[in-house]
């Protein structure tokens, strides 16, 4: 008697470590991949599933969402994890702070991180972690008790809140990040924040490869500038002109700052985010081989890689850092195909069509920033990936998991056995047109409507869970918080 409690049958198994997939079968005990091998015996298993020939990915490991960001938590972690699994993520990193948005409140991550672990407990259809984001002095103190007491072993900086709004030019800061007076966010704050997280990774010496600081980077003095610059020529209109008032060398200069902070603190382990287009990769790739001794890792977004200011359908497109011109989305499939990039995200933020749309629906300067995209993640990388040569190993390196070992997820991000049993079942030969209406979030909009894709998550397993079942979410809420690090058998 095998003892398996589900058995996957004939599926092409993708990894990271092998450029084409493997025929196999998966078996799963206790939520655990147990076997991968051909002609697994079925006999006496109670659940036995056909792939009938499909891809079978690790799970994705999205590493970079925001469930609360514009919804309440509760109700995010429901309907922005249903997405999440029609994309075939099963863990999603959520980046969460203090301050407006999220809860709106301030104070100490002693006190505001259980509340967010309350509201989002048993309301998930995958696994899920937060990063966490130290917004004052204050902040910069808990992060020993953070990696030990809660599991949270990531961190972030958004290097413009300082001087720039969340959507754009702003007066106040200081009111919208909810920090004690007297405080600034500031480069100072940041390497303070980079000096905090080394003492982590030295006080958890076990622990140190996975303790990280993530960077979002954007110069503030230099969008305040532009974004001024645009607006007064009036030229320029929706996402073009965001996109000019965030230059490109606004990331470069950002991500050049940060590198030397990163070198200054001897602070190794730094990810650099959405990373959007030709000039952030660059400054990015210098900075690495300035300084060799600094583990960069570097992020790239499915929106980046498959809307332009052009083909985005409408202002709901707007985030940051922009969607870029055409040339900008081919460059950064150049580096997703030569290995520069380590990871690809869907920077899912459900923003709701009331939400989104100023009073004048066609200023994008009166727009919220962030979309969702969860549920494309899988589907737009084998889709656009293939047609650029990239092998499906790759893919599972950048979606699963790249990001699993860099944050703590020992556990998931490989189809193998003691590895969770996440699995997404994609037909790489299901050609399907994206429209809003098909997706769980509740956004009603996509800057995606009407891309067409030409591979489909069919199913979704969340260790050995069935939680999408031709292409329909299924189930009750079955994931759960994952303090890291995060273990394997």
């Amino acid at each position: 008697m095998s003892g398996f409690e589900l058995v996957v049958k004939n599926v092409l198994v993708v990894n990271h470590d092998q450029d084409e997939p493997v025929a196999a079968d998966i078996a799963v005990r206790d939520g655990k991949i147990a076997q991968v091998a051909p002609g697994i015996d079925v006999t006496g298993v109670p659940r036995v599933v056909d792939g009938e020939g499909k891809l079978a990915f690790p799970g994705v490991v999205d590493a970079h969402q925001h469930w609360g960001i514009y919804n309440p938590l509760a109700e995010d972690t429901v309907s922005e994890s249903r997405a999440g699994a029609q994309g075939g993520v099963t863990t999603a990193l959520n980046y969460m702070r203090t301050g407006q948005y999220y809860l709106n409140k301030g104070g100490p991550y002693a006190d505001f991180f259980p509340e967010v672990l309350a509201a989002s407990e048993g309301r998930a259809y995958v696994d899920y972690a937060f990063h966490l984001a130290p917004m004052s002095q204050g902040h910069i103190a808990e992060i020993p008790d953070l990696v030990e007491r809660f599991g949270v072993t990531s961190f972030k900086v958004f290097m413009f809140y300082g001087g720039h709004g969340l959507h754009g030019r702003s007066a106040d800061q200081n009111s919208f990040l909810m920090i004690p007076e007297g405080e600034r966010y500031d480069y100072a704050h940041f390497e303070f924040v980079m000096r905090g997280v080394q003492a982590a990774r030295e006080r958890f010496p076990h622990l140190a490869d996975e303790i990280s600081l993530s960077m979002h980077c954007e110069t503030a003095e230099i969008m305040t500038a532009y974004t001024r610059l645009v607006e007064e020529a009036g030229e320029l209109s929706g996402l073009a002109a965001y996109s000019a008032s965030r230059p490109p060398h606004s990331e470069g200069l950002a991500v050049s700052i940060a590198s030397y902070l990163a070198h200054e603190t001897g602070l190794p382990t730094i990810n650099l985010l959405h990373l959007s287009g030709r000039k952030a990769v660059d400054a990015a790739v210098r900075m690495s081989k300035a300084f060799p001794h600094i583990d960069f890792r570097r992020e790239v977004t499915v929106g980046h890689l498959l809307a332009d200011i052009e083909t985005a359908s409408g202002i709901g497109g707007k985030v940051n850092p922009p969607l870029r011109p055409r040339e900008d989305v081919e460059a950064l499939w150049e580096y997703v195909a030569d290995g520069t990039v380590d990871w690809v995200v869907s920077d899912h933020a459900c923003c709701r069509d009331e939400a989104k749309f100023g009073s004048d629906r066609e200023d994008v300067f009166l727009a919220k920033s962030g979309f969702g995209g969860a549920e494309y993640l899988l589907p737009g990388l084998v889709t656009e990936g293939r047609k650029r040569g990239v092998s499906y190993g790759r893919i599972a390196a950048l979606s699963s998991y790249n990001p699993a070992v860099r944050y703590g997820l020992r556990g998931k991000g490989v189809l193998a056995a003691g590895y969770d049993a996440d699995i997404a079942l994609v037909d790489p030969n299901a050609t399907w047109t994206v429209r809003a209406e098909d997706s769980e979030s509740t956004q009603e909009y996509t800057p995606f409507e009407g891309f067409e894709l030409t591979a489909r998550v069919t199913d979704t397993f969340l260790r050995g869970i069935r939680i999408l079942e031709d292409g329909k979410v299924v189930g009750t809420p079955a994931g759960r918080y994952l303090a890291r690090p995060y273990a394997r058998d």
